[in-house]
Parts: C-alpha cells; sequence; structure tokens
C-alpha cells in the first residue's frame, strides 16, 4: 500500500481532499495532514510518503522549499501542487521540481484527484516493478559471482595445481593480483552452533547467502586487500594478501579485519570463528595452507564460539577418555533415576573438560560421547518406564554432525533430560502402546517444530484418527502436549548453568522470543527470567 501526505494551511480544503476521495479503493494510506511545509517536513523525515499534495503559500516554509527538501531525501517522490495560483512563474518552478501536476483550488473536483492519483499508482506500480527487476539481476548476478567463487576454491583443493599463472589470473579476476612480494594469509571461517543458525534462516542457502553478502560489503571497505570463498553454508575461507614479502606479519592486521567480519556477521545474529593459517606467497604454498587449516580437526572442535585462533600443528596427549567410561555411566544413571536435572549439564561438563584440556582427538570424543548414551539406553529400559527410540541406530550418525565439543555436549545433555522427560511422560497416562511411542517421539525432538502429521506418519495411522485417540487417552490435545512438554524441558534448562534465555529459545525449535515467553508465562505463571531468579 502506498503512502499520501497532504499539506494546506487552509484546512477546510485538507479535510475536503481528505473525505472526498475514497483511499482504500485507490489502495492508499494517508499517513498525514499538515498545515504547513516545516511540520510536514519534520514528519517526512520519520516517514516518508509516496505521493505529496501541496499547497504553495504556507506560512514557516512554503511548498516549493517543502518540494525541494523531499526530492533531496526521495527523488522518486510522486507530488501535486495543489493551489489558487495560476501564474506562469509558480508553474515554471514546479516543473524544474518535476512535480507531475498542478491542480487549482477553484476548480478543483474529487475525481480529478482521482484520475491523478490512479496515475501516480501506474507510475509507481510501474517503478517498482522494474526496481524488482533490478534487484533480482543484480541477486542473479551476485549468486552467479558466488557459485564461480566456491567452484574456484573446491577446484583449488580437490584438483591438481596444473598451471600456477592461470589460477594466479584468476584470482585476481576475483579481486586479489599476487604481485612481486606479496605475502598470503588464507583464513578458515566457520559459522558457529551451525545448527540453530539453520534454523533461524530456513534454509543452507539463505545462510550461505547472507552470510556472503555482508562479507563481501565489509571486505570492500576493508584497508587490508582480501577476498573471501564461500565453500558451503558453515564454511568460508578468506585470503588476505600483505606487501612486503615473507618479512612482513600480517596476522595482527589480519586479526583486526576478522573482528571487522565477526561484528558484521553478528547484524545476522550470527557468530563465526576464524583460524589463520602459514602465510605464503606462491599458488601452491596457499593451496597447501587452506588444506590444512581446512583438515585441522583439534583447533576447530574445541574452540569457543567467536574466536580468532592460529593455526598450528597439535600432538595428541596420552589422555585416556575410557578410562573412568563406567565411572561416568553409574554417575550419570544415578542422576536420571534421581530425576537431578539441575546437577546434569555440570557433570557432563566436568567428564569432557578433560578431554578440552588434554585436546583429545574429536573422533575419540564423539565415540565416548555415543557409547556413553547407548550404554545408558540400554541399562535404563528395564529400570524406568522408558524404550529406546526406533531410530537408535541413527544416533551414530547424529554424533558425528556436531561440529564442536559446546554442540556435542548440548547434545548429549538434551538426551539425558529426553530419558527423564519419556519416563515422566510416555505410557503414564495411557496403555496404548500408539500413545506411548508418541510421546516418546515427542520428547526425542523438542528441539524442533513437531507436527501432528509427522508423529501419525511415524506410527503409520491417519492424522485425523491419531488425533481423536490422543486426546481421548491423555485428556488434552497432541499441541498441548507438545507446548507442555517444551515448557517442561524449559524450566529444566532455566535451572542449569546459566543458557540465556534466547538459546533455550532456540534449543526448544522457537524461532520467535516473544512468542516463547508470551508460552512460557502462560503455563508457569512468569516469565523465564522470573523463573530462573526463583528457581536460584
Amino acid at each position: 500500500m502506498y503512502t499520501v501526505m497532504l499539506v494546506d494551511d487552509d484546512y477546510p480544503v485538507l479535510d475536503l481532499i481528505h473525505y472526498a476521495v475514497d483511499w482504500d479503493s485507490l489502495g492508499l494510506q494517508v499517513i498525514g495532514l499538515h498545515q504547513n511545509g516545516a511540520d510536514a517536513l519534520a514528519a517526512a523525515r520519520q516517514q516518508m510518503p509516496d505521493i505529496l499534495v501541496t499547497d504553495i503559500g504556507m506560512p514557516q516554509m512554503d511548498g516549493l522549499e517543502l518540494i525541494a527538501q523531499l526530492k533531496q531525501l526521495h527523488p522518486e517522490l510522486c507530488v501535486a501542487i495543489l493551489s489558487c495560483h495560476d501564474e506562469f512563474d509558480y508553474a515554471r518552478k514546479a516543473v524544474k521540481l518535476q512535480v507531475q501536476d498542478y491542480l487549482l483550488k477553484d476548480t478543483l473536483d474529487p475525481s480529478d484527484m482521482t484520475k491523478l492519483l490512479s496515475a501516480f499508482i501506474a507510475d509507481l506500480d510501474e517503478k517498482e516493478a522494474l526496481r524488482s527487476r533490478q534487484l533480482r539481476m543484480e541477486w542473479l548476478m551476485d549468486r552467479n559471482r558466488s557459485l564461480m567463487k566456491e567452484k574456484f576454491l573446491r577446484m583449488t583443493l580437490e584438483q591438481p595445481l596444473w598451471d600456477a599463472d592461470k589460477w594466479q589470473q584468476e584470482l585476481e579476476g576475483f579481486g586479489l593480483p599476487l604481485a612481486r612480494g606479496t605475502t598470503v594469509i588464507p583464513i578458515l571461517g566457520v559459522v558457529d552452533d551451525a545448527k540453530s543458525a539453520r534454523l533461524r534462516f530456513q534454509s543452507d542457502e539463505v545462510l550461505r547467502f547472507a552470510v556472503d553478502n555482508v562479507l563481501e560489503e565489509t571486505l570492500r571497505d576493508s584497508v587490508v586487500q582480501a577476498v573471501h570463498f564461500p565453500y558451503d553454508a558453515r564454511e568460508i575461507v578468506v585470503l588476505a594478501a600483505f606487501q612486503g614479502g615473507l618479512k612482513v606479519n600480517g596476522y595482527e592486521a589480519a586479526a583486526v579485519l576478522l573482528k571487522l567480519l565477526q561484528s558484521a556477521v553478528g547484524s545476522l545474529k550470527l557468530s563465526v570463528s576464524f583460524i589463520m593459517g602459514r602465510s605464503c606467497s606462491d599458488p601452491a604454498g596457499i593451496k597447501a595452507a587452506i588444506a590444512e587449516i581446512k583438515q585441522e580437526a583439534v583447533i576447530r572442535f574445541y574452540r569457543s564460539y567467536g574466536s580468532i585462533l592460529t593455526h598450528k600443528a597439535h600432538k595428541g596427549g596420552d589422555y585416556d577418555l575410557f578410562a573412568n567410561f563406567g565411572q561416568a555411566g553409574d554417575e550419570l544413571r544415578q542422576l536420571i533415576l534421581g530425576k537431578r536435572v539441575a546437577e546434569l549439564p555440570l557433570v557432563i561438563h566436568s567428564w569432557l573438560e578433560g578431554a578440552r584440556q588434554h585436546q583429545v582427538d574429536p573422533a575419540i570424543v564423539r565415540d565416548w560421547v555415543l557409547k556413553v548414551l547407548l550404554d545408558l539406553r540400554l541399562k535404563l529400559q528395564s529400570v524406568l518406564n522408558y524404550r529406546p527410540a526406533a531410530e537408535f541406530d541413527l544416533m551414530p550418525n547424529e554424533a558425528l554432525t556436531h561440529d564442536t565439543l559446546i554442540e556435542l555436549q548440548e547434545w548429549m545433555i538434551a538426551h539425558c533430560l529426553s530419558i527423564i522427560a519419556a519416563d515422566h511422560y510416555a505410557g503414564s497416562t495411557t496403555k496404548r502402546t500408539e500413545i506411548a511411542e508418541a510421546c516418546a517421539y515427542v520428547s526425542r525432538h523438542l528441539d524442533r517444530k513437531i507436527t501432528l502429521e509427522e508423529v501419525a506418519e511415524s506410527l503409520f495411522m491417519n492424522p485425523s484418527y491419531f488425533s481423536r485417540l490422543f486426546k481421548k487417552e491423555t485428556g488434552e490435545t497432541f499441541i498441548e502436549y507438545v507446548t507442555r512438554m517444551k515448557m517442561h524441558r524449559a524450566r529444566e534448562l532455566l535451572k542449569g548453568i546459566g543458557t540465556p534465555v534466547g538459546k533455550i529459545c532456540e534449543t526448544l525449535g522457537y524461532d520467535n522470543q516473544s512468542y516463547f515467553i508470551k508460552l512460557f508465562k502462560s503455563a508457569v505463571g512468569m516469565t523465564p527470567a522470573e523463573y530462573r531468579t526463583q528457581a536460584q
């Protein structure tokens, strides 16, 4: 809907125009009626109209000055002058200001105003269509350039470097010439908490291009000569160039640049970490250095979110994470049996902290976590009102998807909480196997949006029949049950080690924090912050 501002020091004329024109039928909204140009200008700076209808002779600021000021702020503003003056001089000045029409008050007919406004709307529609086409073309060009850069990076890493000169020419085409005496520092950027980032941006492609555009704009204005290459939705490679050969240490300047990039990405409410590789001065060295930092698993796995790190060779220690496997399993089992929810995050953190301190191979840590969880599930099914999930065999693949120790630790905590939740709810209100399995399904997927249709499909049931059966057996609708379970999990997490409310919101599959807080307050009677304070 386009917006209109009416300006005239003769209020009856304003009132007449306002009520004589059927704005709704035209698809227009009047956002202001002003009796002098100064007031209109101040209002327009807060909300610029698409169409301006103004008188000429007014106190404080006349219509021609108002038009001139607004045209500077919004050159495509549609303007009609409404005046009692029928003099050539005024008309000439109006033409210079690109005023589309000049209407006389004495002979004004509302139908003429309607025709003029319709012409304005057609003009605005045409400009909007043109702007959309231009934006679409720009987006396609940016997307094509991004895909070309990704192809260049993948070919660099995956194919032999047969022609160094051609490679350098392609790099220069992307904005980074390798002149004599140039040193390049390859840098790997990794989006932190990629799972939550994907949920917020709906898809990998949207996430990737959002980050890509922000980095492109920031590097364009940087004093450091650098170019970035997307690898996938969560990884990018930055090449920063410095003059002076290998004698120049560009790491400090690179670190400053990376902080700027982190701040820019932060505008998207995302965090990104960077790992700087060894400096190089030739194509073969650059290729080798990029490969080194991409293959470096230890630094990447143990990083804190928002880190800027330097690559270094990893020397594995002799710490045996599995030496206390039985003790860790027994301790966690007792916590789950006692439903000591608040202690779970602290205990799991303490067991994994040894791995962090000794920089244990990430593959070993993932294996340890997976085996502890599998052992827990098998031993607890005979003690608790709990049965292992149907997708039990998918857990090994899930464990491999976690990029950092932070994510793996949260995944382990979530599984332990799901066991407690499944025992607390599943089967407690029904003897129907289907309902118990549905409750268990919900407890395993509280980290995302759960629909009745997907649960019914997993049980090979008709959604309508499943909905009626669930209400009959539990006394509440499926959606009410899911919300109650999520709020139960939220209370558990709020009693933990200070996880931010926004993070808990994302952990439970909500993309709107205000909505989550409203649901929590409705269920618990207080906000999450108030609940955390009371619990502590």
